[in-house]
């Protein structure tokens, strides 16, 4: 493989990568834009939507990486597993806002932030004692199809990543741009005292945050199976630190940015992984050296702005 073979080849991986911390940092956007809070318990939303997944599959009857579909049958179990996921993960979140943040939301400091901490500690815990600890192998009813593109190989799956990924995320920016709720939820995070007296309802915007937000974290937890064929309790920890490195990068509170900014780091994570300088053991030193230069040198973000505290 010559080295032009080799960089598309590691564009492709990064781009799937990218796709998934897209989905995953699109939801602390969301919440960030119109509680400006940090939502760590957004990391193992991710984790348990992975196991949605896996469970659904399960339910068709689709064990291991034996079970290969192809046509309509697929299209079928993937479209209903993916709705199954963001719902079931939507829900969570909603149940997350209204059981633990809800009662917070008058209380200054950092007391919510802490509390998704807590919350996020719950699920991690309640998904090692009932399923344990080891690894699951995640079921993979994809076909094993190969493209050759410029001396790339391209395979299904991953086509259908980014496919899953553009949908999710164009639908989500026109979501927000032209539907009423939408338009709700961007004066909500302008000012959420005025959108109040506008008539907008500030609890059901913010519900609807949680659930859209925790909704794509559930995808970006099926999309992880598929891509890895494995789940485990620990694997919201690692994603959703590089996803909020991707949010940040983008800028946190802005959706395009929160896109850019998966992407990003999903191709500067292959391109360390693959660098004889570098070396995978060096890749998580490189990208969250980049949250750390980020926070320091341009808080805002690429697509960001700072803005005064709504508080």
């Amino acid at each position: 493989m010559t080295t032009l073979d080799l960089l598309i080849q590691q564009t492709i991986n990064g781009l799937s990568l990218g796709a998934m911390y897209a989905l995953l940092a699109l939801g602390f956007t969301l919440v960030y834009g119109i509680l400006e809070l940090i939502n760590f318990s957004h990391f193992n939303v991710f984790m348990v939507g992975s196991f949605v997944a896996m469970a659904v599959l399960h339910a068709f009857g689709i064990q291991g990486q034996t079970t290969v579909l192809t046509g309509f049958g697929l299209v079928g179990v993937l479209v209903a597993t993916l709705a199954v996921t963001m719902l079931a993960s939507g829900l969570l979140g909603v149940l997350i806002e209204r059981l633990a943040l809800r009662p917070l939301r008058n209380v200054t400091g950092p007391a919510a932030m802490i509390t998704t901490i807590g919350v996020s500690y719950i699920l991690f815990n309640c998904v090692l004692l009932g399923l344990g600890a080891d690894a699951k192998n995640f079921p993979n009813p994809l076909p094993q199809e190969k493209y050759q593109i410029l001396g790339a190989t391209v395979r299904l799956k991953e086509l259908l990543i980014w496919g899953i990924s553009l949908v999710l995320m164009v639908g989500l920016a026109v979501f927000v741009r032209k539907s009423k709720l939408g338009k709700a939820m961007r004066a909500t995070a302008q000012d959420p005292d005025a959108a109040r007296m506008m008539g907008v309802e500030v609890d059901r915007v913010i519900s609807t945050a949680f659930f859209i937000g925790s909704a794509l974290a559930g995808a970006g937890g099926m999309i992880f199976g598929l891509y890895y064929n494995f789940t485990s309790f620990i694997v919201g920890f690692n994603a959703g630190l590089r996803a909020f490195t991707a949010a940040v990068l983008g800028g946190i509170g802005n959706v395009p940015g929160a896109m850019l900014g998966g992407v990003i780091i999903g191709l500067i994570e292959s391109a360390a992984g693959q660098s004889e300088l570098i070396g995978a053991q060096w890749a998580d030193v490189v990208v969250f050296s980049i949250l750390v230069l980020v926070l320091v040198f341009k808080p805002a973000g690429l697509l960001g702005r700072l803005a005064p505290n709504k508080s």
